[in-house]
Parts: C-alpha cells; sequence; structure tokens
C-alpha cells in the first residue's frame, strides 16, 4: 500500500488533535482521497488546514474542498463539502442506504465504519472534479 506523508505540520497536529478512534477512520479517509487523485489523470491534490480540519482539493480550483473531521454529533466523523454544492444531495438519489448523510454537507462515519466503498470513491472523485464538471454541463 503507497504510504502519503502528511508534509504540512499543522494538518499532522489537527490530525493528532482527534481522538485514537476517530483520527483512525479520518487516516482512513485521508488515504482513500490521495489514492482516488493519484488515479485521476488531472488532478493534483493539495492538503491545507481550513477551520483548523484538513482540506483537500484539486489544484486550480477544478473540486471544491473536501474536508475530514469529527461530527458534532457524538462519536461520529465526517467527509465534508460545501453546503452550496449539489454533490450530497446527488448522492443520497443516487445511493440512499449507502452512507450516513448529515444535511447538504456531510457524509458520517463511526470509527468502525468501512471507508473503501466504489460508492466513496465515486464522491471522492465527483467533489475533486466538481467545478468543471459544473461548467461542462453549462456550456453544453
Amino acid at each position: 500500500m503507497k504510504q502519503y506523508d502528511i508534509e504540512d505540520l499543522s494538518v499532522a497536529t489537527a490530525y493528532k488533535s482527534y481522538p485514537e478512534t476517530i483520527r483512525t477512520t479520518l487516516l482512513a479517509l485521508r488515504h482513500l482521497i490521495f489514492e482516488v487523485a493519484d488515479s485521476m489523470d488531472d488532478v493534483t491534490l493539495t492538503e491545507t488546514l481550513k477551520w483548523g480540519e484538513p482540506s483537500y482539493n484539486a489544484s486550480g480550483k477544478a473540486g471544491t474542498p473536501i474536508r475530514l473531521a469529527p461530527s458534532k454529533e457524538k462519536d461520529l466523523c465526517g467527509l465534508f463539502v460545501h453546503c452550496q454544492t449539489s454533490l450530497i444531495d446527488e448522492f443520497r438519489s443516487r445511493y440512499p442506504d449507502a452512507f450516513q448523510y448529515s444535511g447538504t454537507r456531510a457524509i458520517l462515519f463511526a470509527p468502525n465504519d468501512t471507508v473503501i466503498k466504489p460508492e466513496l470513491r465515486e464522491f471522492i472523485s465527483a467533489a475533486l472534479t466538481y467545478h468543471r464538471r459544473k461548467s461542462l454541463l453549462v456550456k453544453s
């Protein structure tokens, strides 16, 4: 399995601040985000801290940022996207039972949930190309 080191000290510090059960799930999600980005020819991923939480975005503003953080709901963590995108609604209608959704901004996970799912790979890919796909639809 390929290793994706955390190069930004502030991102590493954020992960270290989370409880171990949450951190383990979030790091598995992080690894999946990097795997998906690596599998895409035209995506270069950047990892930063936004609002004190690890954030992932495709260079060139092709996508919408994906943030990983504990949820306000007890003992859950989430993969968050901007609430103004249609991503959560699209995936909720396509895969109503695949995930635990929270409003228009998150897919939530319990500490022992399996995060390696084809539907989640598809979601991450859609997020990393959200603005590019949206602009192609407008031009069509």
